[in-house]
């Protein structure tokens, strides 16, 4: 081999070794790239992908469940540099990896629309204004839900139709006895000691 063949190859060698140490260095240590990934979405106020279970499935994630909520979700896309991203653990209620700090440069949502929905396969999109008349906030508490059965009595307190009170006491019964003139009873279904 000549002394301008080994040159070549050498320069060659070097530049394949230089690219691969620049990609490394890069993804790597860097972390310069964008990921995307599908993040909660609330259709209430955005077009979501609509995610429906596959009632034929037997792969574990797609079959049916047979609960609503677990069986539909609505997601949107996340675009964010990964450099940006923490390392915190993602099954932590308090990780918030996935979210678009103010001003974030490289990370922005995608919604869904006609020209995006056409790229997921049997996906459909979600229209805020429908979703909201067919699922209203707030019309009925499930049972054991204490938060919305707190809302519940806060927005009947804001209305101005209080409950009235329940009568615990002897003597309270007997002092509302005598106010109304009729026989209280209290919250176990007890009457009033007549005197």
């Amino acid at each position: 081999m000549d002394t301008k063949t080994k040159i070549f190859w050498w320069t060659m060698g070097f530049l394949v070794f230089i690219s691969f140490g620049l990609v490394a260095y890069r993804y790597l240590i860097k972390k310069d790239y964008i990921i995307q990934a599908q993040v909660d979405c609330d259709p209430y106020n955005e077009a979501c992908f609509v995610w429906n279970c596959d009632p034929e499935s037997d792969e574990e994630g797609e079959m049916c469940t047979g609960d609503p909520e677990e069986d539909t979700w609505y997601f949107k896309v996340i675009n964010k540099n990964a450099s940006q991203i923490s390392s915190c653990d993602a099954n932590d209620e308090g990780c918030e990896a996935l979210i678009c700090e103010e001003n974030e440069p490289e990370c922005d949502f995608t919604l869904c629309n006609e020209d995006n929905k056409s790229e997921m396969d049997s996906l459909e999109c979600s229209d805020p204004i429908t979703y909201s008349v067919e699922n209203p906030i707030g019309e009925e508490c499930e049972e054991g839900d204490e938060g919305c059965l707190e809302s519940d009595d806060e927005s009947s307190a804001e209305d101005g139709t209080e409950e009235e009170p329940m009568i615990q006491t002897t003597e309270d019964m007997i002092s509302a006895q005598e106010e109304t003139g009729e026989e209280v009873g209290n919250a176990a279904g007890v009457l009033p000691i007549e005197e």
